[in-house]
């Protein structure tokens, strides 16, 4: 395969505003990509969480767009390709071709996320790919919708590598009705690749007009300056952190099989002028179960997305910056072979969110010092990803999969977001009419977290949310979340966070609890049963006697501050009954305690 481009037309120059329209148009067909995807999709996970991400690639695999979906997925997709080139069904790319792909040792984010790609050809040449991933509700793994506690790669569900859905446009029956046979959730499966498949002959077709409109010299060397403008944003934003050696660690609660082995994650960041080094040298070695993070579609990524959303995201950047491959090429990213971060063949590494959202938080906590303006506390950093599931009168199964909210560290200007994904994803939360619609589930309770305060601080911690998710048949439960133990850090004075908690108990007998470790698989449930799942709380950012004492006051009355932890806190005194401020005692307080 080679790319289009020549060095003639590498050289064109595209006026300012020619180049912006381009830059509209990649970002238009990209949006219109996933818009498709989850319009049409059946299953929870895709459709309301837009647990997905689409975008147009040239021949060399560079991402020329993206939608703004989740991050985890779109920065995936040139690995993808470069595993589809090892394995690729014929070994050549013909129009009409659709090829799926999920295999974690060529490329792949992690096995759900299955992605489906089409060639793009203009005048008979192959110019580009169109392409997307999406999470699936479930593709036969050892446990129904996730795995964590299973042996090796095999026991993940299918390994799909190169494989064409459909070649020079007709399709490939054989492996439609493997795909069919090989799911809990078949024709939620089904029904959901189909719209992946819509989505990007979409993404293909428009790329084609796009060509067709402004020559295909003009469109490749737009792309092109469009990924040098974002490599050069990239550059200028990491020059202006002084030159050094940045080191932080922290702990992971275990690898879902041997409790009370917590695993290191330590990052290393080394600056050198405009270029940065991701170095995880350090980290736990590999784990004997599935939480393990694919090196080429997960760990690069996530490194990746952290520097993107801590140095160009729209809010802290005076322009926006086109999402393309520009963005990377500054980052190196190294983790040992056989580390959780990089592990061998065959081990599993289906469970891979919590470690990637640790890794994005600890390279914050590492630039820290140095970027007091820019960073943020700790955030709960941790993905709770559960799998409800049971079996019909009928003999079906139905599978639910569920991504909670969490909460980020106060900010150097306001407080933490209480109750939202937080730093590799951007996922939706699931309505609760349409739930209680599909499967035998209600949710028993769903608000911010009131058993814990959020860390304290001038800026205080983001409030996590509870959820309490009740089935009403036998059922099974996978859990994947973090922080149990290591809780979010405060930042320059700001107190720490309040570590997660999961329980389980019936309905009917709701003091019996049982608390869960972070992480379990296929824990059989009976009626009326509850999962209640309690989000970290974020650290505080700044000394909490600079809190404004109104704001202490507000927390209070609303019941996520005691009057207790006002008081001794952040030396603020309120009269309850009154519901105000004791503004002479609370003055003399805080010089007391700030002596």
């Amino acid at each position: 395969m080679m790319n289009i481009m020549t060095k003639t037309d590498a050289s064109v120059e595209v006026d300012p505003i020619t180049l912006q329209v381009i830059r509209g148009s990649f970002e238009t067909i990209a949006e219109e990509m996933g818009h498709v995807l989850y319009r049409m999709s059946f299953s929870s996970i895709i459709r309301e969480s837009q647990d997905l991400g689409a975008g147009l690639f040239d021949t060399d695999y560079n991402t020329l767009c993206e939608s703004e979906s989740t991050p985890m997925h779109i920065g995936s997709i040139p690995g993808y390709l470069r595993g589809i080139e090892e394995t690729l069904e014929d070994g050549e790319w013909y129009e009409g071709d659709v090829v799926v792909h999920n295999h974690p040792y060529h490329g792949a984010s992690h096995t759900p996320d299955l992605a489906v790609v089409v060639p793009v050809f203009y005048q008979g040449r192959l110019v580009g790919f169109a392409g997307n991933t999406a999470h699936h509700v479930d593709i036969g793994a050892a446990t129904p919708g996730l795995i964590i506690d299973v042996p090796d790669v095999f026991a993940e569900g299918m390994l799909l590598a190169g494989v064409k859905l459909y070649r020079k446009g007709k399709p490939n029956n054989a492996i439609w009705n493997f795909i069919r046979m090989n799911s809990r959730a078949a024709q939620q499966l089904v029904s959901d690749i189909e719209a992946q498949v819509a989505s990007a002959r979409l993404g293909a077709k428009r790329f084609v007009e796009l060509i067709e409109k402004y020559g295909e010299g003009t469109v490749f060397a737009a792309a092109n300056q469009l990924m040098d403008y974002s490599e050069r944003m990239m550059r200028q934003r990491i020059a202006e952190i002084p030159d050094g050696e940045y080191t932080s660690e922290g702990w992971l609660d275990d690898d879902g099989r041997n409790r009370e082995q917590r695993l290191k994650v330590k990052v290393t960041l080394r600056v050198t002028g405009d270029e940065v080094e991701v170095d995880l040298t350090g980290s736990a070695d590999q784990t004997p179960t599935a939480y393990n993070v694919p090196f080429e579609g997960s760990t690069k990524v996530a490194a990746f997305a952290a520097f993107r959303k801590l140095l160009l995201d729209t809010a802290v950047s005076d322009t926006r910056v086109p999402s393309n491959e520009g963005s990377f090429r500054p980052i190196k990213v190294t983790a040992p072979l056989g580390s959780i971060f990089n592990p061998r063949a065959p081990a599993s590494a289906e469970a891979r969110f919590t470690q990637c959202n640790r890794m994005i938080d600890l390279i914050i906590r590492a630039l820290a010092p140095v970027m007091p303006d820019k960073v943020i506390a700790g955030s709960s950093a941790s993905i709770s990803f559960a799998a409800y599931s049971g079996v019909r009168p009928s003999g079906d199964y139905w599978v639910f999969l569920e991504v909670n909210e969490g909460a980020y560290g106060g900010r150097p200007r306001s407080d933490g977001p209480d109750s939202i994904d937080n730093l590799m994803a951007n996922t939706r939360n699931n309505p609760l009419e349409d739930l209680a619609m599909h499967i035998p589930m209600i949710c028993d309770r769903y608000e911010l977290r009131d058993d814990a305060p959020p860390g304290a601080g001038q800026f205080r911690g983001g409030i996590g949310v509870v959820k309490a998710q009740r089935v009403l048949t036998p059922a099974f439960i996978t859990h994947e979340s973090e922080r149990h133990t290591d809780a979010p850090w405060g930042a320059f004075g700001g107190r720490e966070g309040t570590v997660g908690k999961c329980l389980i108990y019936n309905s009917d007998n709701p003091d019996e609890l049982r608390e869960m470790p972070s992480k379990f698989s296929g824990l059989e449930v009976g009626a009326n049963d509850v999962m209640a799942y309690y989000s970290p709380n974020g650290g505080g950012y700044g000394d909490p006697l600079k809190r404004t004492p109104a704001k202490v006051l507000e927390d209070v009355l609303d019941g996520f501050c005691s009057l207790e932890d006002a008081r001794d806190v952040y030396g603020v005194v309120i009269d309850l009954e009154d519901e105000s401020l004791d503004v002479e005692a609370t003055g003399a307080l805080r010089k007391k305690m700030s002596a």
